[in-house]
């Protein structure tokens, strides 16, 4: 079947890239729940979709079943690209341990609680700035001109690469992650960003700096110094995972703000909520969804999954399920016990969170600091992007 036919039984036929899925997935995910809580598709192959927060967060604890050598969403079809190419992926996060153990450990330094707040004075400055271009103007698109602009250049800090770069690196991404569907423009996105990466380590090996490439480079395991293969993938999964994944979570904070004036309000008279509501808008829109690949034949919860399925790990949708959290589809700006897995579950669990979080922080204190009054321009102007990771990519908005 056509990937854009349309769906007519999501729990036979599901297409996260169907036009009304990216818009709103709510209401499926809850019918899924109800009555087939672990669907099927054969759209892009044999995939699966589990709905709950127990099946959701069990697989992605199951390494020996569900294995991370293929996390992309929609897998890459058509003709192999020609060089580079990336030999191991992007790990940690495409690969099972070892390879993925000691790859984390290489990373984690850089986003630890310290080093995180050592990122945001500048993050807080670059939000500053932004807002500065466009508050006379009395609107602005909350997504291109403010969410989209913060992680890349944040991102391109710790990587050590050319901040003026940064709308040509969210193109890449985009390119990767939003037109999947879209063979020649997802192979140009990878391989242009592979190719800036070679060219760069080149430089750093000649000229070390304080950054992560460097540091990556001049890095050995078991006495032996980093693959370059391995740090091309490692620093394509900090730009690629540390920029659409941000944006998205601070797009969709600003989207709900403008359109709950009740939540809004409240975070303006109670800044001490603000990190609670952090937890509960990266719970309700939670931007990303995994895959995993079956490693063997096996039976979950009734369903015959075969060697080389894909399992959509949808975390945003463990994230809504009535099971686990109270009143999930309403935004509790102070909830108090929050188990989402907005940043994973298991050994995969995100690395950069800390860094995340503190982008999220940052940006809607300072937006709230200076536009604490502001709506949408239009609710049919606003427009989602889905499949790996979902968020506004448009949102204009207009405040006094």
């Amino acid at each position: 079947m056509a990937r854009t036919a349309p769906v007519n039984d999501w729990a036979t036929d599901f297409d996260v890239m169907d036009a009304g899925y990216i818009e709103d997935p709510y209401a499926i995910w809850d019918d899924l729940r109800q009555h087939c809580p672990i669907a099927h598709t054969d759209r892009r192959g044999s995939n699966w979709l589990p709905t709950r927060y127990d099946d959701v967060t069990a697989m992605a604890h199951d390494v020996e079943h569900f294995s991370s050598i293929a996390v992309a969403v929609i897998p890459l079809e058509g003709p192999e690209p020609d060089q580079p190419r990336l030999q191991y992926g992007l790990p940690p996060i495409s690969s099972d341990p070892p390879l993925h153990t000691w790859t984390r450990r290489l990373l984690l330094p850089w986003f630890s609680h310290r080093r995180v707040e050592s990122y945001e004075t500048m993050t807080r400055e670059l939000c500053v700035s932004l807002i500065d271009s466009f508050l006379d103007a009395g609107e602005a698109d909350a997504a291109a001109d403010y969410a989209q602009q913060i992680p890349v250049r944040v991102i391109a800090r710790i990587l050590g690469v050319a901040p003026e770069l940064s709308d040509t690196f969210t193109g890449w991404v985009r390119d990767v992650l939003e037109f999947a569907d879209d063979h020649d423009r997802r192979v140009h996105g990878m391989q242009s960003l592979i190719g800036y990466f070679v060219t760069e380590l080149e430089r750093r090996s000649e000229e070390p700096g304080d950054d992560l490439l460097s540091d990556l480079l001049h890095s050995e395991e078991n006495g032996q110094p980093v693959e370059k293969s391995i740090i091309l993938g490692m620093a394509g999964l900090v730009l690629i995972a540390g920029v659409d994944t941000t944006w998205s979570a601070i797009g969709s904070s600003l989207w709900h703000l403008a359109t709950h004036p009740e939540d809004r309000k409240r975070l303006v008279d109670e800044p001490e909520l603000m990190d609670l509501a952090i937890e509960e808008l990266l719970r309700a829109y939670s931007p990303v969804t995994m895959a995993r690949m079956v490693t063997e034949d096996v039976d979950y919860g009734g369903c015959p999954m075969k060697a080389g399925d894909r399992i959509l790990m949808s975390f945003p949708a463990a994230n809504r399920d009535p099971e686990v959290f109270e009143d999930p589809d309403k935004v509790v700006v102070d909830r108090a016990h929050n188990r989402h897995v907005a940043f994973g579950s298991g050994i995969h669990r995100c690395a950069g969170s800390n860094l995340a979080r503190m982008e999220l922080r940052v940006a809607l204190e300072e937006w709230l600091r200076r536009i604490p009054e502001f709506r949408l321009a239009g609710e049919d102007e606003v427009a989602w992007a889905g499949g790996q990771v979902r968020g506004p990519r448009v949102l204009p908005v207009v405040f006094p």
